[in-house]
């Protein structure tokens, strides 16, 4: 199965997002293979971190720019699962990657800016799904504020209203200190012992898998 983490704009938790989808699936005991297919490589880092402690479940790792389609094909042969960070612009590897992908996940904050994107992405999907009809797309909320208070994600589930293309998951990511950290050291947030964005991962795992 090829799981496309991908966005039109950068800073959302894609990479945060791609890695922990990676560390939940290999601790379930699949076969996972992440594919940096951005060239801050974020992931790959995180990847090549993770392989210094060989306690924790393994997850291979390759980088691959441009034209990753085929790539993508020959990795679905070889792994359960194939979870591909995309860079977060308009880029060969995010269109490119659509037309392989069994899942396209968006990730964006609840603000403007990163709801000022979603015209571009839809219409990006759309052009992908004329190759790739089987393509199931998400939308992730990410970076969500923990305080009840701020308002931020109604406003943003009454935007996505115009973008039916893009279905809207009912997890949501928020903004936690441990997802920063695990990210330093190549673990999944499955792996410390936070217990909110523990469940976070598992109930997002669950609703795209």
């Amino acid at each position: 199965m090829i799981i496309l983490i991908g966005s039109q704009k950068g800073g959302c938790g894609k990479s945060t997002t791609a890695v922990n989808i990676c560390a939940d699936l290999a601790n379930q005991g699949h076969d996972v293979v992440l594919v940096d297919a951005d060239r801050q490589c974020t992931s790959a880092n995180w990847a090549m971190d993770r392989t210094a402690n060989t306690a924790l479940a393994k997850v291979h790792c390759v980088q691959k720019y441009e034209n990753i389609r085929d790539t993508l094909f020959d990795l679905d042969k070889r792994y359960g699962f194939v979870i591909v960070d995309a860079a977060g612009r308009d880029s060969r590897e995010l269109r490119t990657g659509m037309t392989a992908a069994h899942v396209l996940v968006v990730p964006f904050r609840p603000s403007q800016p990163d709801l000022d994107t979603l015209p571009k992405m839809q219409e990006i999907i759309v052009q992908a799904k004329d190759i790739n009809p089987n393509l199931a797309v998400f939308g992730l909320f990410t970076m969500a504020p923990t305080n009840p208070a701020i308002n931020e994600e109604t406003d943003a589930r009454t935007c996505l209203n115009d973008y039916p293309i893009i279905k809207l998951l009912t997890t949501i990511l928020h903004d936690r200190k441990c997802y920063r950290d695990a990210m330093s050291d190549g673990l999944g947030v499955v792996e410390m012992d936070n217990p909110k964005a523990k469940d976070e991962i598992k109930k997002l795992v669950a609703e795209i898998v």
